[in-house]
């Protein structure tokens, strides 16, 4: 099957890019003379199978519809919400009329008219998506996994970028905070970068500024819980931990996404510096060392998708690691231990449970007094 040069797939998670390079494509796309009949925008936001069926039969009907007044034309199924797994999508009603447009696109789509299909969620094992990938490239925007390591490398580069485009400066360290409160929600991002930027003006916006403005994504709240415990900043670890369960945040969910993992990453990497002396002058110097290492001491480590060891994140973790020795964070491991099985089986209140155990983490040992 031939690749047809006027159809245009923008899909992806990431609303906010989908959105953003379907909306350039269109204008670039929209003929300069045409006016508003040079781009006939469909809303693709269906509320039920009826309500997709329309658009669907109004998408057929504009591909069909000649220009006004000659010339060329763009039509754009614009945020398509029934391609996904839902039950909108799965319906019998919605197949039927999504095939009907297949078959239109494979018949071929008038030579004057482009048609942009943008959708934030496609089932990648229905037919439609299938044939839509043999019938034109599909260029996809997906989220930025906050899972993986490195995220915030990825997130803060598209920062640092949009940033500029909006003459949006940021003081040391207020960039990193910012991502850590957006997380990667490009579409918050943007919204919330505006906001920033009214708000600072012309001057460059500093940490301070960030937390007092920005809002906190869930992703974010989780982040900065762990960068207010890598600090051993108690007061504001036990205030960031009281807020999320106070909004219905599940307490083993915290202690698993939000302090486990940041614990375990400063074992690793402290024990690291401890026995082998890693170089951590910059960031080369100790991606080097930590590659050379024998494959035993690496195993745990994260992969990239080449397969080498993702060492920026544990990089960037080599001034906190030095807050904490080995025993204090083997023993904040065996603290989590106990608290999780506390949080399971015993009737504490969990705010109490998380409260004593960052306690117990963060203040010093002969800081810490008897807590039941």
């Amino acid at each position: 099957m031939p690749t047809a040069n006027n159809i245009h797939a923008i899909l992806g998670t990431d609303e906010g890019r989908v959105k953003e390079a379907a909306l350039v494509l269109s204008k670039k796309l929209a003929p300069a003379d045409a006016g508003d009949f040079g781009l006939e925008i469909i809303s693709g936001q269906a509320d039920n199978t009826d309500h997709a069926t329309q658009i669907v039969g109004s998408t057929v009907e504009a591909l069909q519809t000649l220009p006004f007044f000659g010339g060329e034309k763009v039509v754009w199924l614009q945020g398509a919400n029934f391609f996904g797994d839902s039950q909108t999508g799965k319906s019998q009603g919605t197949l039927e009329a999504t095939d009907n447009l297949m078959a239109l696109l494979e018949g071929g789509v008038p030579g004057d008219v482009q048609f942009i299909l943008s959708a934030s969620e496609i089932d990648k094992r229905r037919s439609f998506y299938k044939k839509l990938n043999k019938l034109t490239k599909i260029t996809i925007f997906d989220k930025v996994d906050i899972s993986r390591d490195g995220w915030e490398r990825q997130v803060g580069s598209d920062v640092n970028r949009r940033a500029q485009q909006i003459g949006l400066h940021f003081a040391p360290g207020a960039s990193e905070q910012f991502v850590l409160n957006v997380g990667a929600d490009t579409r918050q991002l943007t919204s919330e970068m505006e906001k920033l930027s009214l708000y600072v003006g012309d001057r460059p916006a500093t940490v301070e500024d960030v937390r007092a403005v920005v809002a906190s994504t869930h992703a974010g709240v989780i982040w900065e819980i762990g960068d207010a415990l890598t600090r051993r900043n108690l007061p504001r670890t036990l205030q960031l931990i009281d807020t999320q369960l106070r909004r219905g945040e599940n307490a083993i969910g915290l202690l698993l996404a939000a302090i486990v993992p940041r614990i375990r990453q400063l074992l690793y990497i402290r024990d690291l510096l401890d026995r082998h002396r890693l170089p951590t002058a910059n960031y080369k110097s100790f991606e080097g060392a930590i590659n050379n290492l024998p494959a035993s001491e690496t195993l745990h480590f994260p992969r990239k998708k080449d397969g080498n060891i993702s060492c920026y994140p544990h990089f960037l973790s080599v001034q906190a690691c030095r807050n904490f020795t080995v025993s204090e964070l083997k023993t904040a491991l065996n603290e989590c231990l106990n608290a999780n099985l506390r949080l399971i089986s015993s009737p504490l209140d969990p705010a109490t449970v998380l409260s004593q155990l960052v306690t117990r983490i963060l203040m010093k040992k002969n800081q810490v007094r008897s807590i039941a």
